[in-house]
Parts: structure tokens; C-alpha cells; sequence
């Protein structure tokens, strides 16, 4: 994160209310709003969306998409643009800048909601991911934490060696 190195961890349970309202826990929009209140939130996997400090998620696009530019300007890509078409397609679709409603509340966008996959009164969860938060359909959430957490051990280890 670029203004704080503090991490996002936690696991909150919540509501989506009628109008597709969801409060963000405190302890983790705090430390991810202290750059800006600009966010940015982003389809991750299918049933997860991520949500990130502006600050922290613009400058790694942009980089990102001046390096495609550089090299479809030099012509290096020229037998690829079948994959940057596909690349620009996710681009457009894949993530939108959001600011919080009132009482610290996120507003799931359109298109987003349908990745998401829970309707209006269902129940999601609200992760800390270390350096962004993430909003989980539950069933997607137990999918991956049972895939993921045999894998524990050896990750921590591995990042903290």
C-alpha cells in the first residue's frame, strides 16, 4: 500500500442491503482511505471483488498500460493483438473507480453485482487480503479458503524466509 505498510486483515461478516449497500468494516477502510478517498474495485474471481486504495491501484495499471502502448507502438505485438484484444476487453470490464456512500458504505456497481453473485439481503464476507480488501460470496469464500488453507504453512514460510 502506498501510504500506510500497515496490513488488511480480517474477516467480517455482512449484509447487502436493498439498494446493493454494503458497510465496510472500519478497521479496513481506515488504512485503505488514508491515501485518498478515491477507490478503485475490481472482479477478481468469479463470487470475489477486491477493493483498493486509488493511490495504490492506478500507478500499477498505468505503468502496466504504458508498457502495452510502448510495444504496440513499436510493432512488437503486432502477432499478438488477438491477446491484446482480449486484454482490452477485461481492461474495460474488469475494474471501475467507486467512492463510498454515507456511514462508510460501498455501493456495488451493475456488472459487478452479477460477478459477485449474491442479491440484495444476502449474506457476503468482507476480507482483509493484506494489501486490498475483499468482498466474498460465501460459498465462493468456503471454495477457496478449503483449496487455499492446506497451503498455509509453506506460504507464510516461504514469505516470511
Amino acid at each position: 500500500m502506498a501510504a500506510t505498510t500497515d496490513l488488511l486483515l480480517g474477516e467480517f461478516p455482512r449484509t447487502l442491503d436493498e439498494r446493493y449497500r454494503l458497510g465496510m468494516p472500519p478497521e479496513l477502510l481506515e488504512p485503505l482511505t488514508a491515501a485518498g478517498q478515491e477507490l478503485v474495485l475490481a472482479k477478481e474471481r468469479s463470487g470475489c471483488l477486491s477493493l483498493w486504495s486509488a493511490a495504490t491501484w492506478k500507478p500499477r495499471l498505468d505503468a502496466a498500460v504504458d508498457v502495452l502502448r510502448s510495444k504496440l507502438a513499436a510493432g512488437s505485438l503486432a502477432q499478438r493483438l488477438d491477446q491484446v484484444q482480449d486484454l482490452g476487453r477485461l481492461l474495460s470490464t474488469r475494474q471501475r473507480t467507486v467512492t463510498l456512500a454515507g456511514r462508510g458504505r460501498l455501493v456495488i456497481p451493475e456488472g459487478f453485482r452479477e460477478f459477485l453473485g449474491v442479491e440484495p439481503g444476502a449474506d457476503l464476507l468482507v476480507v482483509g487480503a493484506a494489501v486490498c480488501v475483499e468482498l466474498w460470496n460465501p460459498v465462493a469464500w468456503g471454495d477457496f479458503i478449503t483449496a487455499e488453507m492446506p497451503a498455509f504453512r509453506q506460504r507464510i514460510d516461504d514469505l516470511t524466509a
